[in-house]
């Protein structure tokens, strides 16, 4: 066989559907996208939504809705993507990156906790593999340090505490308590990137709950402004008669969804209910099969938690990095692609750059050394899924 880890699930629906804009006259941002944005609002339970060019530019432009920057300090959990932690560098803002807790995939609360100073501004939590971090406790730690928060914004202000923006770019349609991911923190971020569950090619998805005092529509405009130069008409309204005549209200950004990518984004929603209930099944099968007492997976539904199922994440407790890299290699010797999730950010050379190092992460490095992510996506069958355990479960005790 031969597996690969993560391809798009695209059907001829999704193909009609651009195909459909692009005869249509009209492929940039335009009524695709605005039909998406507010599908996404009521898919997450939220009023008000922006789709952009990727989940990276919706949290840099909710830090800049902000107007986080230098002098300002943000946490972000060492264990994720760069994406996670590099749009606080693109504002200028402080990067406090925080070590997970030991034993689980999730950032270290209590550690985030006593990070926490006058300078804190923005907490940024991620929802690895599609599984929610604990957003009660998140906002039970902020609301506990509100002593310690200076706004200096109308936003921080309106606000009243630190921001919780969640990067959820593996968390559309996951939920906590009932609570869709979108309405647990501030702002939510998500991605539509080629190898998530949902996906537009390439996108992110912005949402957020009330802020006391602020019109959503007001954040939606400012956001508007924002990702489209600072410009006070977008290419849509510009169309009507007479209303060519636009302002510059600042020298902003470029980071907007088109309607080609939104179009396929329609269709996936249409079906997204179906390609989530297919992740659990694979989700289930690998759980019953793919178990030890020296194994140890990322639990997608647990307590309160639903996953959107996004990465199964294995750790083998007793390897190393060597004899992990090598049960990638046998594996993928069996046609099966698998992938880490993830190496720690102080790996990296642009985060020791910045003065960061590993040893100061160890629940980071003991999850990393380990950890193997097994291919889940809906183009897998059940022959496939199989096949998948079965060389698993034989080639990691060789």
């Amino acid at each position: 066989m031969n597996i690969p880890f993560s391809p798009p699930d695209i059907t001829e629906e999704e193909i009609e559907a651009v195909a459909e804009v692009m005869r249509s006259g009209w492929i940039t941002t335009g009524p695709k996208t605005k039909e998406l944005e507010r599908k996404m609002a009521e898919f997450t339970h939220t009023n008000r939504g922006v789709c952009l060019n990727s989940a990276t530019s919706c949290m840099e432009m909710a830090l800049r809705l902000f107007e986080i920057g230098p002098g300002d300090e943000v946490i972000v959990p060492a264990y994720t993507y760069t994406a996670s932690a590099s749009v606080v560098c693109h504002v200028g803002a402080t990067l406090r990156l925080v070590d997970v807790e030991k034993g689980t995939f999730h950032i270290d609360y209590a550690a985030v906790e006593s990070m926490i100073n006058e300078n804190t501004k923005a907490i940024i939590p991620v929802d690895l593999g599609g599984v929610m971090v604990d957003y009660d406790r998140i906002r039970a730690i902020v609301e506990s340090k509100k002593s310690l928060f200076r706004p200096s914004s109308k936003m921080q202000e309106a606000l009243g505490h630190i921001l919780i923006l969640a990067d959820s770019a593996h968390g559309y349609g996951a939920s906590q308590n009932g609570k869709m991911s979108g309405e647990c923190a501030d702002f939510t971020s998500f991605s539509f990137h080629a190898v998530k569950n949902f996906t537009t090619a390439e996108g992110g998805g912005l949402v957020w709950r009330h802020v006391p005092g602020v019109e959503d529509e007001e954040i939606y405009h400012n956001l508007m402004l924002l990702t489209l130069h600072g410009q006070s008409k977008d290419a849509l309204a510009k169309t009507k008669l007479g209303a060519w005549e636009y302002d510059i209200k600042g020298p902003y950004y470029k980071c907007n969804m088109t309607d080609i990518l939104a179009a396929v984004g329609l269709v996936q929603q249409k079906r997204y209910k179906s390609l989530l209930a297919r992740r659990k099944e694979i989700i289930e099968r690998y759980d019953e099969w793919i178990k030890d007492d020296d194994i140890m997976t990322l639990k997608h539904f647990d307590g309160g938690n639903i996953s959107s199922g996004h990465l199964y994440l294995v750790r083998v407790l007793p390897y190393d990095e060597e004899k992990r890299n090598s049960l990638i290699t046998a594996m993928a010797e069996a046609g099966i692609a698998t992938n880490v999730h993830y190496k720690p950010l102080p790996m990296h050379t642009a985060y020791k750059n910045l003065g960061f190092d590993i040893k100061d992460f160890p629940n980071s490095y003991e999850m990393y050394k380990n950890e193997i992510t097994l291919p889940l996506h809906t183009c897998l069958t059940d022959e496939q899924t199989e096949y998948i355990i079965e060389n698993f479960n034989r080639l990691r005790k060789i």
